[in-house]
């Protein structure tokens, strides 16, 4: 039987398991909260700090608990990496591109989001990306305004 996997908080969990970790942490917190209160009073003169020290032991119960469910229960996500190849990142550029339209000019970039694109080794490809789309457009800008371009027969420059 394959297991139910669920999003939780961003991470991918099995739904039993999700619901033994919470009945773990209820049980371990609860009952160390009790435990606690019942020593407490017996030890405090006033039952109102009792009860809040005892709330306090609850708290490092819930962690326990947590601790435990953390042990007995394997992240269900399987991380793969794999070093993206040129031809794939020139594919997801074309893909924003068509998504959102013209990315920008690097040279718009604040100096902070420059620093993180040479870090994630992304500088270079954003650059790249750059040169080939402005290339086209200087090459259309300089057809359209050589004044010696040849007239085709159907009234063009060529």
């Amino acid at each position: 039987m394959k297991p139910e996997l669920y999003e939780v908080w961003g991470d991918t969990v099995d739904g039993r398991h999700l619901i033994y970790a919470i009945a773990i942490g209820a049980v371990i917190s609860l009952g160390v909260f009790f435990i606690a209160q019942h020593l407490f009073v017996g030890w405090v003169t006033n039952v109102q700090m009792a009860r809040a020290y005892a709330m306090l032991v609850g708290i490092v119960g819930c962690l326990v608990g947590g601790a435990i469910s953390a042990r007995l229960f394997k992240p269900k996500r399987n991380v793969v990496e794999h070093q993206a190849g040129p031809a794939w990142r020139s594919q997801v550029l074309i893909e924003l591109q068509n998504e959102f339209g013209d990315l920008g000019k690097m040279s718009d970039l604040p100096p902070a989001t420059i620093a993180e694109l040479r870090e994630m080794d992304l500088y270079d490809l954003f650059a790249d990306d750059e040169k080939v789309v402005a290339a086209p457009a200087k090459v259309s800008e300089k057809r359209s305004l050589d004044p010696a371009a040849p007239i085709c027969a159907n009234g063009g420059r060529s």
